[in-house]
């Protein structure tokens, strides 16, 4: 086989691995559970409102494999599906701000709410519509009130996976984090207990399962 054509072969097989892998995160079918530290900051002061309890997502006994269908929800899998402990969990703020700190769920729900249908898109694989309802990242931002050094946003998830955005976009009101889909919680497979919804972002940039933002 001549030496350009095994080049060219090794660089668009490359380049199709590195596509693949991140616009779905990971592709394991199995699930795990997060053993990341959840409580590592005090929680912020956030006025208290009137909330309807949740019912709490279940793992689901079937886990559709890579980019298949979920028939439960419509929407297509990706990643390797985190099970968090919901009593536990806070998202935590860290980094380059005045007052590092974390929500809990309800304080995150109390928080002014934002809802959008964006498409969700992971170019040449496929295109998912939903409604999600959460809390502009601005609105969390505003709590840990960022340093004038800060420039970046880190979303990142239970698994470690991270994606990285200018913090003059993440201050944009239409970039948010959802914690319902189609006015219910989002279902574990798709981010419980919290995902990105970046509009103007390719899929692999709605993180799934977030557990912290991390500024610098």
């Amino acid at each position: 086989m001549p030496y350009n054509y095994c080049m060219k072969f090794l660089l668009y097989s490359t380049f199709f691995i590195l596509f693949v892998s991140g616009c779905a995160f990971f592709t394991e079918r199995n699930s795990k559970s997060t053993g990341r530290n959840l409580n590592q900051f005090p929680l912020f002061q956030v006025p208290d409102c009137e909330l309807e309890p949740i019912k709490v997502p279940k793992l689901p006994k079937v886990i559709p494999g890579y980019t298949e269908l979920d028939p439960a929800t419509g929407l297509h899998m990706t990643g390797t599906v985190q099970t968090i402990d919901f009593a536990s969990y806070h998202l935590n703020i860290s980094g380059a701000v005045e007052q590092p700190g974390s929500l809990a769920y309800d304080q995150i729900r109390c928080l002014p709410k934002t809802s959008a249908s964006p498409p969700l898109v992971c170019p040449g694989f496929f295109e998912d519509h939903a409604a999600w309802s959460g809390v502009p990242i601005a609105e969390i931002l505003k709590l840990a009130r960022p340093l004038a050094e800060a420039k970046y946003v880190s979303l990142v998830s239970a698994d470690g996976y991270t994606v990285t955005i200018d913090l003059d976009k993440a201050l944009n009101p239409e970039n948010f984090l959802a914690y319902e889909w189609e006015g219910q919680p989002i279902p574990v497979l798709h981010g419980f207990p919290l995902r990105a919804v970046l509009p103007k972002e390719n899929g692999n940039s709605w993180v799934k399962w977030i557990v912290e933002i991390h500024l610098f």
